[in-house]
This record gives structure tokens, C-alpha cells and sequence, in this order.
């Protein structure tokens, strides 16, 4: 099963940024959740910060923010914690 470990966090190329641009736009306020990724997802943040927490015994966590390239794997399980509200590009696998 993966963890926290394995979100990898890059600046894009321009052709992933090009590619981003024209995938669906998420929006979120400040919130907490739970969340489970039952496909890859990779996005673009374009706004907003976040905190995503892997297992809360390790307390492994990856902070994300806007012009991160974001690639989540299929079967993560973890928490979002969004600090100010966040805007993303996104496509799933």
C-alpha cells in the first residue's frame, strides 16, 4: 500500500504545465478530510496550501503549494488538511 513517501512533488516542465492547463479545475475552502485515491491522480496547484498527512503513528506529512506538480498514487489513503483555500488543476489516471 503506499504511503506519504511515495507523493512525489516537482516544479513542472513547461509541457506539463502546458497539459495541466487544459485538465478540470478543483476549488476548496479551509477544511480537514479523510481521503482515499482509488486512481493516480496528478495535479497543478495553482492557489492555497495544504498539509497532507500519510499514518497518523508516523506522522509523515507533505505540504503542497501553488506551482507544485503533484502525482498522488492509486490506493493512498490520507488527510488533507487545507490551510488557506485551494485551486488545482487535475487529472486522474
Amino acid at each position: 500500500m503506499p504511503t506519504i513517501n511515495d507523493v512525489t512533488v516537482q516544479k513542472p516542465s513547461d509541457e506539463q504545465t502546458q497539459t495541466a492547463q487544459t485538465w478540470p479545475i478543483w476549488e476548496c475552502g479551509v477544511s480537514k478530510f479523510d481521503w482515499e485515491y482509488t486512481q493516480t491522480e496528478k495535479c497543478l496547484i495553482l492557489e492555497g496550501k495544504v498539509e497532507i498527512t500519510g499514518d497518523p503513528e508516523t506522522a509523515q506529512s507533505v505540504t503542497i503549494g501553488p506551482g507544485d506538480y503533484v502525482t498522488f498514487p492509486s490506493g493512498l489513503k490520507c488527510f488533507w488538511d487545507i490551510k488557506e483555500p485551494i485551486r488545482k488543476h487535475y487529472d486522474f489516471e
